[in-house]
């Protein structure tokens, strides 16, 4: 088969986008056939005539080398079997690509910004993987006039992006916790001093598993993962969603083996998990509810968990910090949370918090500390 080339390019627009969706006709297409069942509601779907969406299909056809939908007469339109990979595979890659997306559309509106006008704050944020960033990223570029540079990193490597000055602010998060002796104490501990670093009330949330519409394995928790060797799709090392899973497989005596990804790796973000459970390469895997919400997927609740900002305390009065902590604590934030499935506010939202005051199981001792030498 002849190689078929991939173009991509950006454009500057009025207004501006959500999220990191690269627009292609063809997939637009293909998604409208298969979820109208004909070529004519396609076409009334997406606004356009019959005769131009029958065209597009088979100049795409051509240009592709390959049949896109099978047509019999007094039967729906139904995608072909190569049609179909495509369409799925091409969301499992814009899916692990959705982090740096992001990152180079938040650098590409930083420089234009700084062009048009040098007056608008900006701020480097390293941060776990989250949903709701990029909606807070919108909310303080259109109340506070701070542009947030947001790069997608694991929590681990977002607290090292901070200690190491390549940020002002970092994102991470955690589960309730009643002891210190947990993989959470031994990971964070070492990036965060007590007096030294902040936190910043963020948002709450809620990870579970995903699992394909109407949960045909009857999963309930991760016991059960295990016990129906159900395909499982993991998080990459040094995010904090593999940090989680790892805290409950233990936390449970679970065997680690059983939650090793079965799929062609770990994965970056919740809605590459997300789509690799939707096209059906694994079972299950553990994100949060939005990203299974926008896969169409059912969601098993396992854990709520606080996320917070972080920054050194000589850098709470930053211009850019202070606006990020206005912009946390309107309620327009609050609006734009309550749009999203599974994410709450907090009322210590933008407020400055230490250590020990947010994480209690800091400076949690265990018995044999306390005894007498």
């Amino acid at each position: 088969m002849r190689a078929r080339g991939v173009h991509l390019q950006y454009s500057f627009e009025s207004a501006g986008q959500r999220g990191a969706a690269l627009d292609n006709p063809l997939f637009e297409l293909l998604t409208a056939v298969r979820e109208q069942g004909s070529i004519q509601h396609a076409a009334k779907a997406m606004g356009a005539s019959y005769r131009h969406v029958w065209g597009a299909l088979k100049r795409w056809e051509e240009v592709l080398g390959e049949p896109l939908v099978v047509w019999v007469r007094g039967q729906p339109a139904r995608l072909t079997p190569f049609a179909e990979r495509l369409l799925w595979a091409e969301a499992r890659a814009r899916a692990r690509l959705t982090p740096h997306i992001e990152a180079l559309r938040a650098e590409l509106e930083r420089v234009l910004a700084e062009a048009l006008d040098g007056s608008q704050q900006v701020l480097t944020v390293y941060a776990s993987h989250d949903l709701a960033l990029p909606l807070l990223r919108e909310h303080a570029n259109t109340t506070e006039r701070l542009h947030i540079d947001l790069r997608f990193a694991g929590s681990m490597d977002a607290l090292r992006a901070l200690a190491e000055g390549r940020c002002l602010a970092a994102g991470f998060h955690v589960p309730p916790l009643a002891e210190g002796g947990n993989l959470f104490a031994r990971g964070l501990k070492p990036l965060l001093k007590p007096g030294r670093h902040k936190l910043i009330g963020c948002t709450r949330r809620t990870q579970g598993l995903m699992v394909a519409p109407g949960n045909p394995l009857g999963l309930r928790d991760l016991a059960d993962v295990a016990a129906l060797h159900a395909r499982f799709v993991g998080r990459q090392a040094g995010s904090g969603t593999r940090l989680l899973t790892d805290h409950l497989v233990a936390q449970q005596g679970l065997p680690a083996a059983a939650f090793a990804s079965t799929t062609q790796g770990p994965e970056d973000s919740h809605n590459a998990v997300a789509a690799a459970v939707a096209s059906g390469e694994a079972d299950a895997g553990i994100g949060v509810q939005a990203a299974a919400t926008a896969f169409g997927l059912d969601f098993v609740p396992l854990v709520t968990e606080d996320y917070f900002l972080v920054c050194l305390k000589d850098t709470l009065e930053h211009p850019g910090v202070v606006k990020l902590r206005s912009a946390l604590a309107s309620p327009g934030w609050r609006a734009a949370l309550a749009a999203l499935p599974g994410y709450e506010a907090v009322g210590v939202a933008g407020q400055v918090l230490s250590l020990t005051q947010a994480l209690p199981w800091w400076h949690y001792r265990s018995p044999k500390a306390h005894r007498a030498p």
